[in-house]
C-alpha cells in the first residue's frame, strides 16, 4: 500500500427511493495530488468489472496514473457489494451441480437454487447492487470530498457507470473519460453474442500475428489456424489434457484461457508458447498458467491492507458481476417461462452463436440464462438519450475481445456529447498500452483539452 495513501468510508442509503431502510459502507482510498498548487480536485477512478476492487487495484499499483496524480487526489472505490463494501457472496460459486444430458426443468431449477444461495449469502445489499444506484453512490462520495463536480476515469464496465452518472447528474459532470467502452442498449444475449464476435475478431488478429514468427505452432495459414484452434479445443472437450502432476486441461478451460490471454497484447508471446506446449508437446502447463482473471490482480495483502479488516468472500468478483449485470437487464430469461420455452430458445440462438464464434460461441450462448431466478433488472440505462452532460471523452479499441469498438460508436451517439479517440491496436481498453490515448486523455483530464470529431491513435506503438 502506497505511503501517502489514505483510506475512509462513506455511508450511502440503501435503497434511495426509501432512505429509512438503511445504508451501506462503501470503502475507498485517496492518494492526494503530488502538486498541491495546483490541485484540480478530486478524479475517480473505475477499474472496471462488474466486481473489480477499486481500492486494491489503486493499492496494487498506482504509477500508471502518476501524470495526473501530479494535479489531482487520486480516489478508488470498492462499489456497493464489491470488495470491502458489503461484498456479495453466493456461497462459494456460481457453478450449478447439474450434468449435460440433465433435462432443462432440472437445470433451471439448478440454477433458481443458486440464486436463491446468493440471496441467503449476500444480505440486503444484493436487491440494491447495479449501476443505477452504484452512480448515486457516486455522487455521495463526490459532496464527501468537497467537489463541485465529478471528474471521472473509468474502464470497461466502469464506462457504464460513468455514463449513468452523466445521465442522471449531467449538471454535475465534470472532465469524464470512458474507455473500453461498455453498451448502454444491449441485453444479455446480445452483449453475449457481440463480446464472441469480438473474441473471435482478437483471436484473428492474434493468429495473424502468429503466422510472422518463426516457431508459430499454427505455421502461416491463418486460416487453417483458425481450424487447428477449434479442433483442440473439440479434442481437449472429449479427451482433457492431463499433465505430469496430474492438472488437466478441457477444451472449454482452454477457451477460458485463451480467452485471458487476448485482453492484453503483452500476453500473446505466451499464448502462442502455451498453444505450442499444448500441441506439440501434449503439456497443459501453459495453458493453466494463462487461466484466470482477465484483469490486473491485485495483490491480497494489497487490498486487505488498504481496507481495513474483514474479509472478502473468494467468489466475491463473480457474484458481483452477476448480480451487477443481472440489474442492468431488463430482458432477462423470464424464470416463469417453461423449460420446453427456454430449450426453444438456446436452440434458436445456437447457430448465431457458433456462426459468429465456434471457440467463444458456445460459453457466451449460456449466458442468456445467467439471470434465471433473479429479479427484474432496471430499464432506465437503455432509455439513456443525450441527456445534455457537457461533452466527455470515450476511447474505443479496434481489436477490443470483451468491448467491441461499435460499442464506443453507439454510447457516443446516445450520449451526444463525447469525441471518440479510435485505437487501432489489440488488447482490452487503450490508455495503459497506448502513449497517444493517455496524451489525449490526460491532456483533457488535467489542461481541457478537447479535440472535435474523431480523433485516431495508431497500433503498434
Amino acid at each position: 500500500m502506497p505511503a501517502d495513501m489514505w483510506c475512509g468510508t462513506v455511508e450511502v442509503p440503501l435503497d434511495y427511493a426509501a432512505p429509512a431502510k438503511g445504508t451501506v459502507t462503501v470503502a475507498l482510498a485517496r492518494i492526494p495530488a503530488t502538486d498541491r498548487k495546483k490541485r484540480l480536485g478530486s478524479l475517480l477512478l473505475n477499474y472496471g468489472g462488474p466486481g473489480s476492487p477499486g481500492v486494491a487495484n489503486l493499492a496494487a499499483d498506482p504509477k500508471l496514473f502518476a501524470d495526473l496524480g501530479e494535479r489531482y487526489d487520486l480516489v478508488a472505490f470498492d462499489p456497493r457489494g464489491v470488495g470491502h463494501s458489503e461484498p456479495v457472496s453466493c456461497g462459494g460459486s456460481l457453478e450449478t451441480e447439474t450434468y449435460a444430458d440433465e433435462d432443462a426443468a432440472a437445470q433451471l431449477a439448478a440454477l433458481r437454487a443458486v440464486a436463491r444461495r446468493c440471496e441467503l449469502a449476500s444480505g440486503p445489499v444484493l436487491r440494491y447492487i447495479g449501476t443505477v444506484n452504484a452512480a448515486r453512490d457516486l455522487d455521495v462520495m463526490r459532496e464527501a470530498l468537497g467537489d463541485r463536480k465529478l471528474n471521472y476515469l473509468g474502464f470497461s464496465y466502469g464506462t457504464r457507470l460513468g455514463a449513468v452518472y452523466a445521465a442522471q447528474f449531467p449538471g454535475r459532470t465534470g472532465r469524464m473519460v470512458l474507455d473500453g467502452v461498455d453498451t448502454l442498449t444491449e441485453p444479455l444475449a446480445e452483449q453475449a453474442l457481440a463480446s464472441a464476435r469480438g473474441q473471435q475478431r482478437a483471436l484473428d488478429n492474434f493468429l495473424a500475428w502468429c503466422a510472422h514468427r518463426k516457431d508459430c505452432v499454427y505455421g502461416t495459414n491463418t486460416r487453417s489456424a483458425r481450424e487447428r484452434v477449434e479442433a483442440l479445443v473439440t479434442r481437449l472437450d472429449a479427451e482433457p489434457l492431463i499433465g505430469h502432476d496430474g492438472s488437466y486441461v478441457t477444451g472449454q478451460d482452454a477457451v477460458g484461457a485463451i480467452g485471458s490471454a487476448l485482453y492484453a497484447k503483452r500476453m500473446w508471446p505466451d499464448l502462442a508458447d502455451a498453444l505450442a506446449m499444448a500441441e506439440r508437446d501434449h503439456d497443459p502447463v501453459g495453458l493453466l498458467q494463462l487461466g484466470g482473471p482477465t484483469g490486473p490482480e491485485p495483490s491480497s495483502d494489497g487490498g486487505q491492507d488498504a481496507a481495513g479488516p474483514g474479509t472478502v468472500p473468494a467468489d466475491n468478483a463473480e457474484a458481483a458481476l452477476a448480480a451487477v449485470s443481472c440489474a442492468d437487464d431488463p430482458d432477462r430469461s423470464n424464470d416463469t417461462a417453461s423449460p420446453a420455452a427456454i430449450e426453444k430458445e438456446l436452440a434458436d440462438l445456437k447457430d448465431e452463436f457458433l456462426k459468429v464464434s465456434e471457440i467463444f460461441g458456445p460459453s457466451r450462448l449460456m449466458t442468456v440464462l445467467a439471470c434465471y431466478g433473479r429479479p427484474a433488472g432496471t430499464d432506465f440505462i437503455r432509455k439513456i438519450d443525450r441527456p445534455g452532460a457537457p461533452r466527455m471523452m470515450l476511447i474505443g479499441t479496434r481489436g477490443d475481445p470483451a468491448t467491441p469498438y461499435e460499442w464506443t460508436e453507439e454510447t457516443a451517439k446516445r450520449l451526444g456529447s463525447a469525441v471518440v479517440v479510435d485505437y487501432k491496436g489489440d488488447g482490452h481498453t487503450g490508455y495503459a498500452s497506448s502513449p497517444c490515448v493517455r496524451e489525449y486523455a490526460d491532456g483533457f483530464l488535467i489542461d481541457g483539452r478537447l479535440p472535435a470529431g474523431t480523433r485516431s491513435c495508431p497500433a503498434g506503438e
